[in-house]
């Protein structure tokens, strides 16, 4: 029986991960760990509202007044340095030893940063402390450079120039998005920055930044140099999960689990950006960094992790995610492979306004792009769903 369950991490997975233990009936003990001092709050406006300055720190607030009925102990500002796994003891940075029945980790990912000491304003964006330093420097007529044009990157830019920046993006592959999106769709987003103005430099390696103390330009390996008053290095995350060593826990880009969260480990789940979890979609393992996951894959992890049965929702388990980039909102699900072509069934992509869908080499959709349309999106997605229900 399980009198105390300690999750590792209070962003949103710990906190839905909360939730659930709740929601599933757990009336224990329940310990939420978590390194920033800042209560949980919602990440993906950090990039797009909050830098523009249209939400405030109030808005981006995950807790809600029900939230006071978890009678969860917050140890928030705190950061976890090993998990005992013999007795599921969770050590803390003071020696605190958190003792559980149960542990939950969630400790998610931070932003991949360049190496050595960097220049005043060099940023990342992953935190709020990450988007209070950055939104001080987007001033109008300053000169910003995008090294990375993924999904943070490109929405940053796309924020920044509506701000009155000038705005460069620097790119090493040949389009932006290439592996989720592949090089047809990667080209459309590419004219996405275009249609604001926006200097997208594909191709292009980082050589090095300018500057002494404050970063005065980029200097890439063709040996142009852009000029940056502000430079945000926008190349990915890695998992936070490197106080595991040694721990036992089987680790490998990630917290390695299987579909329901269960690590290797009796009594210990993981969910979030740190999960590298069997995806049943896939057929393999895949670490998702996206906002739905982190709200989706917590409630099966608490349920394995109190030994109930659970069944996700068939729309639960294809990978989805979304961006709003220069007024327009990029909405994917599913999974592309090398192999799979792609055809737009609806719009077209001059007008920025379609819906494509990938198809495998049998011909059988296997993911689903729509660039301002939400509705027939819905509709694809919910069909990829049952696709993957008939499969079982």
């Amino acid at each position: 029986m399980m009198r105390t369950v300690t999750v590792v991490g209070a962003s949103l997975a710990g906190l839905t991960a909360t939730r659930a233990l709740r929601d599933q009936g757990f009336e224990g003990r329940i310990v939420v760990v978590g390194d920033e001092t800042h209560a949980p709050y919602d990440r993906p406006p950090l990039s797009k509202e909050f830098l523009a300055g249209t939400v405030s720190e109030d808005d981006l607030k995950l807790a809600t007044p029900e939230d006071e009925a978890l009678a969860a102990d917050w140890r928030l500002g705190r950061t976890a340095t090993a998990l005992d796994t013999a007795e599921r003891a969770v050590v803390l940075d003071d020696g605190e030893r958190i003792v559980s029945d149960g542990v939950v980790l969630a400790t998610g990912a931070r932003a991949r940063n360049l190496p050595g000491e960097l220049p005043q304003g060099v940023h990342t964006l992953r935190t709020l402390d990450d988007a209070r330093a950055l939104r001080e420097e987007l001033v109008p007529g300053a000169r910003l450079v995008v090294i990375g044009a993924g999904f943070i990157g490109s929405e940053i830019a796309s924020t920044a120039v509506g701000l009155g920046l000038e705005v460069d993006v620097v790119e090493a592959a040949p389009v932006p998005l290439l592996k989720p999106l592949g090089a047809e769709m990667g080209e459309v987003c590419a004219g996405l920055h275009a249609t604001k103005g926006v200097r997208l430099h594909t191709g292009a390696l980082l050589a090095e930044l300018v500057g002494g103390t404050q970063v005065k330009a980029v200097r890439l390996t063709d040996g142009r140099e852009l000029p940056a008053d502000v430079v945000v290095v926008g190349i990915g995350a890695v998992p936070s999960v490197e106080w595991l060593d040694g721990s036992g826990v089987d680790l490998d880009d990630g917290v390695v689990t299987d579909a329901q969260g269960q690590t290797n480990i009796p009594g210990v789940v993981a969910v979030g950006d740190c999960a590298n979890s069997h995806r049943n979609y896939l057929g393999a393992a895949r670490r998702l960094e996206h906002w739905t996951n982190a709200v989706q894959q917590p409630v099966g992890a608490v349920s394995a992790l109190l030994g109930r049965s659970y069944t996700p929702p068939a729309h639960h388990e294809v990978p989805y995610f979304w961006s709003d980039q220069y007024g327009h909102k990029i909405q994917f699900a599913g999974h592309r492979t090398a192999e799979s072509t792609v055809d737009v069934i609806e719009g077209d992509l001059e007008s920025l306004d379609f819906l494509a869908v990938y198809r495998d080499q049998a011909g059988s959709p296997v993911a689903v792009l729509a660039v301002d349309r939400a509705r027939s999106f819905g509709r694809w997605r919910r069909q990829l769903a049952g696709l993957l229900s008939g499969q079982r």
